[in-house]
């Protein structure tokens, strides 16, 4: 029988789920809860806040503490000898710095001792910044300044200049940290952290993960100097190298085949981001595909069919794991803003649902762009909707009116702001929780006239890392994974043709209140 594992380090947790490639099934999932198991660390969610509020740092040291605890909980839930191959998957934009001891230590690595004890010599930073983490504005500045403008840093990588991005994260660790930089022989992502601790060597970035940095030049995969240069001094020297995603990076440690009863010879393919892998996770890594995440965020991301950066660089573009790029848009105004319309009345969700079926498409005319907290797609920073209707509208008396107008104003800003992406959706995967509502996904599916379906997978970063392993490694088709392992709802919410050009006409008065932002 061969097993296929896939690993997932998030922001809360380590987790891993184990495939059947045999059977076709899910033979076990488990997470270490990082605050529930490893509350030593003091990071209750994952992470700490250093001397101000937007220093958002992890410990590495936790996320090594929680790779033994999973694979010694993994033993005891399946035979692990049965596993042939692994690849993952990390959260996007952390980095761990490491110091000439790493090299060494990597690749002798004592299954007599924690994970943990023997990296600690080896850290040239305590601490790693993650993807919360907003300290570097001055950075962002000063790199897009030695570049020209953040138009040609989005052109190279992908994404203008960004806080949380590793580069410019990179930079402020230099300009503060004067002894500890030149210290420092390799500078990780999250995920190379974990790859290369898996396979006992130190290990490239893949493509994917790689395009989160503010770092790699988009047209040919590879560090960009003049992104290099204006970020750190040799930089590059400690950087590892870009691969693409379906490299066999070598095999798994003797530590973990010693340990934990894995067997020899088993692959690792090189991990990649979190949202890379979860797009291979919902069997959306072909162009066409797309999928719509309703969450407190509102997230959009799909396959590429070409690589084209966002002009006015709201979205970003990573490498697609299995081959080409993909496209990923935030949009922050998502479940809050819809719960904000519904308490305003004192609805319940019923009731919210109940005004979408008896309010008519468009909204009799009424727009509504529902920010009601700072934005970034577009940028607006204030806490106040536009509204733009009747007087009764605009003056919040039209219940039912304003919550289709608030479901409407979000689906049509995010269409207009995705198409940068050059890519028609023949078919939308809605994930999240404002995804179980009907009414919602089918005016979803009238402003973008594409048929949606609800995604059913749960744990999708994970589970596109043990699908990514199995294709690369063991030589399973996409295809057939994709249609074993990515659980898709059966109903099919069809687009309402005839409510085609109301929403375009609507969406046109929505292009006149973006201009007045």
């Amino acid at each position: 029988m061969a097993y296929s594992l896939g690993i997932d380090g998030s922001t809360q947790s380590m987790s891993a789920i184990v495939i059947d490639l045999d059977d076709n099934r899910v033979v076990c999932e488990c997470a270490i809860n990082f605050g529930e198991r490893l509350p030593h660390y003091n990071s209750p969610n994952g992470f700490f806040y250093g001397e101000s509020s937007n220093e958002v740092y992890s410990d590495p040291l936790m996320w090594l503490d929680a790779i033994d605890l999973l694979f010694d909980e993994l033993k005891g839930l399946c035979d692990l000898s049965k596993v042939k191959a692994i690849s993952g998957a990390g959260q996007q934009h952390g980095s761990v710095y490491l110091n000439s001891k790493w090299h060494n230590t990597i690749n002798n690595l004592d299954p007599n001792q924690p994970l943990s004890k023997q990296i600690q010599p080896c850290l040239s930073r305590s601490h790693s910044p993650i993807w919360m983490d907003t300290s570097t504005t001055l950075e962002c500045q000063e790199i897009a300044q030695a570049l020209g403008g953040n138009n040609i840093i989005c052109q190279k990588s992908g994404s203008v200049a960004i806080e949380r991005f590793t580069g410019p994260q990179i930079r402020r660790f230099y300009k503060t940290s004067l002894e500890a930089y030149p210290n420092t022989a390799r500078i990780h992502l999250v995920s190379s952290f974990i790859c290369s601790i898996l396979s006992g060597q130190d290990c490239p970035i893949d493509t994917g993960d790689g395009a989160g940095m503010n770092l790699m030049n988009l047209e040919t995969n590879t560090w960009d100097t003049e992104l290099i240069h204006a970020t750190a001094p040799n930089l590059e020297d400690k950087l590892p190298n870009i691969v693409q995603g379906d490299t066999i990076v070598g095999k798994l440690s003797d530590y973990f085949i010693e340990k934990y009863g894995f067997a020899k010879e088993v692959s690792i393919v090189v991990f990649s981001g979190d949202n890379p892998s979860s797009l291979v996770g919902t069997a959306a890594s072909s162009p066409g595909k797309t999928v719509i995440s309703l969450g407190t965020s509102d997230t959009f991301f799909a396959a590429m069919p070409s690589t084209v950066s966002d002009p006015n660089g709201y979205g970003h573009v990573f490498g697609n794991p299995s081959g080409g790029s993909m496209s990923l848009q935030c949009f922050l105004n998502g479940s809050l803003a819809r719960e904000y319309v519904k308490d305003k009345f004192g609805y319940t969700w019923d009731q919210f649902t109940d005004a979408l079926s008896e309010t008519p498409p468009g909204a009799n005319g009424n727009c509504m762009l529902p920010f009601f907290s700072h934005e970034i797609s577009p940028l607006y920073q204030g806490n106040d909707p536009l509204l733009k209707g009747n007087s009764n509208f605009e003056n919040w008396r039209s219940p039912k009116l304003s919550i289709r107008a608030c479901i409407e104003g979000q689906f049509m800003n995010m269409k207009i702001h995705t198409e940068w992406m050059q890519m028609i959706p023949e078919i939308i995967y809605v994930t999240g929780g404002a995804s179980k509502n009907t009414a919602i996904i089918q005016i979803l599916a009238d402003i973008f006239q594409a048929e949606v379906q609800r995604l059913e997978v749960s744990g999708s970063v994970a589970l596109g890392g043990a699908i990514r392993a199995a294709q690369h490694s063991l030589d399973f088709s996409l295809e057939a994974l994709e249609e074993h392992f990515c659980t898709i709802g059966s109903e099919v919410i069809k687009p309402n043709k005839a409510n085609k050009e109301i929403y375009e006409k609507a969406s046109e008065t929505i292009q006149s209140m973006l201009l007045t932002l």
